[in-house]
């Protein structure tokens, strides 16, 4: 077996582990970010459970961190007191990004870890399967159901050789992004394998498994080590580690090579994490803007790199450079050991360890600015400056580019930066707040701007409307539900932010949404690619949107759909996609025996009143699924299954 299949088979509670086939997991730990918090523990309180089932669930607040007004500051006191509440641990504003605090305290090598953020595959950097979700089936898990998924493809990605000097883990994804593109992990799990796998430290690998949510895929992960047990020994959990790796004659559906000695240092361009090419090749760019740091790179490690390359040198003063540390930990280690200092007397900016510009909450650059970006996503407009142009680098790019005030190739700096990992990292828990004891439960406070997410209903048998919007390939859930920073606040206020659903593809979709009850969404390939927000699905279902159909869906945003009642479908001919328009009236009708049927391989056909035609459309759903679907969503579907 390889290692993705003993960890599924350690945890399977059904299904037949044959790729394609729908299966379900135990799940031992969930995490949560305060930008889908909020509405994951609104959903689990509505299922009416005391105590959370899980091992370890942890709420973290990393992502809405500006205070402009009450409204970030109320969801942070009702996140606190409804963990209380439940029975889950609570890090507190400060304390850092959950995927490097969950890396650092709490993950371990093969448990299954399901987050509410699509970058929770960071955890497969010390060989947990960890998957990213939306909230409700977050909510479910802690309730202690099961996750539902597609039994994945496992590709083997086999590094060999070692890295060369000022070449990094960031290098090693983006060539995987280059070769695969953001399409190409979809329905696969990537595993980590081959000689070149113990020259990496954890953070390392931290960073390559990160960035595969980039690729579309399940997860990524590698094996659990000595360099595992290095990692979490100088964390103070020795006793979390156990040793996990492949049989050596497993079997992989896919397998790509990467010779580690050929990597040179590579950017992403705009506006895409697999639009890749050398540094060398667009060395001389001028840069306006460096910013360091997100769960992709702001490791102790990464900053280290980053503190020895600004010693002793200034930004360069046409640069901005701002740094935010993954976690207390790594600032504080860096307090302590000077580097901080270092990086002050440069002349960069420290951020708060938490998200930060990674998403969109403060530092946009200027108009039409050049940003270097040690991040995992540069979509355009995410950074919150639309004609901002983003490139992805690695942590020593960036440091050295800053200093040079142009992209810089660092193997013509000098000599790289050598950073070895702590015997014993500082550990101080003290903003990780525990749940309360039985008895001293707290009352869950609510702030005026946490509002009831829309649920639906039961699917009618016939589903009509117009199309809304026609968009084209990989868009986004920024595109779909922006998260700006001016937006972040409304999180737990649907209504409020489905007045900006789409309105990066037409600013007038809310009000023609509106104003038709609903109706239908056409798209393009990989629709939904990126964050795992639910409120992606949540803004379209306030609007009444119907059905969404697509050349393809990414696997995120499907599985929001339809949780959400919201039908997700794909063109069974490609081509039919061209002949559609916006404004066309579209019909399903008889829909509940179509979609009983689509688990018997038979299409659904789709009338478009307007042109005077039909086309066949596919729903890949499991019985499950098409349940759910029938019943209007998985909170409908639940309740009628009196909570199982």
């Amino acid at each position: 077996m390889n290692l993705t299949q003993k960890i599924i088979a350690e945890h399977l509670v059904s299904g037949d582990t044959k790729t394609g086939e729908e299966i379900a997991i135990r799940i031992d730990q969930t995490l949560t970010q305060d930008s889908t918090g909020t509405m994951a523990y609104l959903q689990f309180e509505a299922m009416n459970i005391p105590k959370v089932k899980t091992k370890r669930s942890v709420a973290y607040i990393d992502h809405n961190m500006l205070q402009a007004g009450f409204e970030n500051a109320d969801d942070h006191k009702y996140i606190q007191t409804v963990t209380s509440k439940h029975g889950i641990y609570f890090s507190r504003p400060g304390n850092g990004i959950c995927h490097q605090v969950q890396l650092e305290r709490f993950g371990e090598p093969g448990m299954t870890l399901l987050g509410s953020d699509s970058h929770t595959p960071t955890g497969g950097g010390i060989g947990m399967l960890a998957i990213g979700a939306g909230g409700l089936d977050v909510a479910v898990a802690m309730g202690g159901g099961p996750y539902y998924l597609i039994m994945p493809k496992v590709c083997r990605i086999t590094l060999q050789g070692k890295l060369q000097p000022w070449v990094t883990a960031k290098d090693i994804i983006l060539e995987v992004l280059r070769r695969l593109s953001v399409k190409g992990g979809v329905g696969k799990v990537m595993e980590y394998a081959g000689p070149g796998v113990a020259s990496l430290s954890v953070p390392e690998r931290a960073t390559i498994t990160n960035m595969g949510a980039e690729l579309g895929a399940t997860t990524s992960i590698f094996p659990s080590d000595e360099v595992t047990k290095a990692f979490l020994t100088a964390q103070g959990r020795a006793d979390a580690w156990r040793e996990l790796k492949a049989d050596q004659d497993a079997i992989y559906d896919e397998e790509v090579l990467i010779d580690l000695d050929q990597l040179e240092p590579l950017v992403a361009q705009p506006h895409s994490p697999d639009k890749v090419c050398k540094v060398s090749e667009i060395a001389g760019l001028k840069v306006d803007q460096v910013a360091i740091g997100s769960c992709t790179n702001a490791s102790f490690a990464d900053l280290m790199k980053v503190a020895a390359i600004l010693r002793g040198k200034k930004v360069h003063p046409n640069v901005s450079l701002v740094i935010a540390p993954g976690s207390k930990q790594v600032l504080t280690m860096m307090a302590q050991n000077g580097a901080l200092s270092d990086i002050v007397a440069s002349g960069a900016r420290i951020l708060e360890a938490a998200c930060g510009p990674c998403i969109g909450m403060g530092q946009a650059p200027a108009s039409n600015a050049v940003s270097l970006r040690t991040f995992n996503r540069n979509f355009e407009g995410r950074s919150g400056t639309v004609s901002a142009q983003v490139y992805l680098v690695s942590p020593e790019v960036a440091a050295v580019s800053a200093i040079k005030g142009v992209l810089t190739d660092p193997r013509t700096y000098g000599a790289a930066p050598c950073v070895d990992q702590p015997q014993q990292f500082l550990n101080n828990d003290n903003m990780i707040v525990a749940p309360a004891k039985a008895g001293e439960e707290p009352e869950v406070v609510f702030g005026p701007n946490i509002t009831p997410f829309p649920v639906n209903h039961a699917l009618p048998d016939t589903v009509s409307g117009k199309t809304l919007i026609k968009v084209t390939d990989n868009i986004t859930t920024d595109h779909i539900m922006p998260s700006n920073a001016k937006l972040l606040p409304y999180r737990s206020n649907v209504p409020y932010l489905a007045e900006f659903c789409l309105t990066p593809c037409d600013p007038e979709f809310p009000a023609k949404a509106k104003a038709n009850g609903g109706g239908f969404i056409i798209a393009g390939s990989n629709y939904g690619q990126g964050s795992s927000r639910e409120h992606a699905a949540l803004a379209p279902l306030q609007l009444g949107v119907k059905a969404v159909i697509a050349k393809s869906f990414a696997r995120i945003h499907m599985a929001n759909l339809l949780n959400n009642g919201i039908l997700a479908l794909t063109f069974a001919d490609e081509s039919d996609y061209d002949k559609i328009e916006a404004g066309d009236e579209l019909f399903i009708e008889n829909a509940h025996q179509q979609i009983e049927h689509v688990g018997k391989g038979q299409p659904i056909w789709v009338k478009n009143e307007t042109k005077r035609t039909k086309f066949a459309v596919k729903a890949d759903y499991s019985p499950r699924q098409i349940s759910i679907v029938l019943a209007g969503g998985l909170l409908n579907y639940t309740k009628k299954h009196n909570g199982k």
